[in-house]
């Protein structure tokens, strides 16, 4: 795929790329090399928690965080929680707080649900399923993933056609949580509404976004720190990834979208 050469003019000494949708895959860099995936990591969490309410090791409308919480107010940063810390700044579902504590609440009520620590559940239960053996979770369940394009890929062509969970849950989970509740997008400002679902963020309408103009509304996904992101759009019925060794910032706003649209545009 000859959209995914633009990593070679970005300004990172290294990256990684790919596509993926039905049985083709196609990279483009360090395919192998592992990177850090930053928030990226919540959508594995998330959905680790989505296999364990398929289980019945949970419910996503039992109590969970703070006061008047459930799970499902975790999953979607509607929990009250802030960014950092664990002394809410707001009612349950009220707003749209994007928060990396939140995560790390839900997996802690997770593990003890489960009986058994968060990183291991989420090695059974995601990781492993999905031959993932690069990847391991080395910090926060809200940040801490490492590992490599062609797993982060593997995961991608997971949030297709799922195989972890039914149909009808990742439908849920993609589907806005908490309709209508504003926020702040990290580094992309403030919308009306922010919307996300379970753990997954939704396109929809909004504009600047680090997904390209070509994107249906329809797209979920996530983007890290790291210089890393996901996303699918089930209108293209593909999945497109990358990696990088710098930390999010201007390059990434301007060498993002573009890509995506070179992308979708070689995919018709």
């Amino acid at each position: 795929m000859n959209a995914l050469a633009q990593i070679e003019a970005w300004p990172v000494e290294h990256a990684a790329a790919g596509v993926v949708r039905g049985a083709e895959t196609w990279s483009h860099g360090e395919a192998d090399r592992k990177f850090g995936w930053a928030s990226v990591t919540k959508l594995f969490s998330a959905t680790a928690v989505l296999v364990a309410a398929e289980e019945g090791v949970l419910d996503l409308d039992e109590p969970a965080g703070p006061p008047g919480s459930t799970v499902r107010h975790l999953l979607g940063h509607a929990s009250g929680l802030p960014f950092d810390g664990r002394r809410p700044i707001s009612k349950p579902g009220e707003r749209r707080i994007y928060s990396n504590t939140g995560i790390e609440v839900l997996a802690a009520f997770l593990a003890e649900k489960a009986e058994m620590p968060f990183a291991a559940y989420l090695s059974e239960a995601v990781l492993e399923p999905l031959g993932m053996s690069g990847t391991a979770l080395e910090g926060s369940p809200a940040a801490g993933l490492a590992g490599p394009l062609v797993d982060l890929l593997a995961f991608g062509r997971e949030l297709l056609a799922p195989t972890l969970v039914a149909p009808e849950t990742l439908g849920e989970a993609t589907t806005v949580a908490f309709p209508g509740l504003d926020g702040v997008l990290p580094d992309f400002g403030r919308f009306e509404p922010l919307d996300w679902g379970l753990g997954f963020e939704i396109r929809d309408e909004k504009e600047p976004h680090w997904t390209g103009s070509l994107n249906s509304s329809r797209t979920f996904g996530h983007f890290g720190g790291s210089g890393s992101f996901i996303w699918v759009d089930p209108d293209a019925g593909a999945a497109c990834a990358s990696l990088a060794d710098r930390q999010f910032g201007e390059w990434a706003k301007e060498a993002w979208p573009p890509l995506s649209d070179a992308v979708l545009a070689e995919l018709r």
